[in-house]
């Protein structure tokens, strides 16, 4: 069991840094692993509760954890995220969670965001008003724009005016 969940913590212990081995995991990488797998959960382990286990279970002056390191973090995870079993059984049920898990590198939110909110913006059918006016029926602006010059010397709008 141990053997799957380590394969796991190498592959998210590589992520973003060509230069490791896959030895030991940054805060970052950690933080990842424990949502891709489901181990944060928004209410019984948060990750506030993740960055703490991780500061408690590194060496005061390092920057990463080793797989040791790491398992005793998922064992104090594990007693959050289920209470009402032994610690063992607990650290069992999170190696079942991590089984086969790969980093999630999708385009993330801002690309699928983004996507649709610049297709429903540029869907001139929805236009309506005076924006309407300014396309013509397949759509597409208009370039003459009608003569709107006024050289009275007031601003647009002004009550005075004329």
């Amino acid at each position: 069991m141990a053997s799957e969940a380590e394969k796991t913590f190498q592959r998210f212990a590589v992520l973003g840094d060509s230069s490791s081995s896959g030895a030991e995991i940054n805060n970052k990488n950690f933080s990842k692993l424990c949502q891709d797998c489901g181990i944060t959960d928004g209410k019984t382990v948060t990750s506030t509760d993740v960055d703490t286990v991780f500061n408690k279970v590194k060496a005061k002056d390092a920057g990463t954890i080793t797989f040791q390191q790491f398992t005793e973090a998922m064992k104090e995870l594990s007693q959050k995220r289920f209470k009402e079993k032994s610690p063992d059984q607990g650290l069992e049920d999170i190696f079942k969670l991590m089984e086969g898990k790969n980093p999630a590198t999708t385009g993330g939110f801002y690309q699928a965001a983004t996507v649709g909110a610049v297709d429903r913006l540029s869907d001139t059918s929805k236009y309506t008003g005076s924006h309407e006016e300014q396309l013509d029926d397949s759509g597409k602006g208009i370039t003459e724009q009608k003569e709107r010059i006024d050289n009275s010397g007031y601003g647009r709008g002004h009550k005075g005016a004329g």
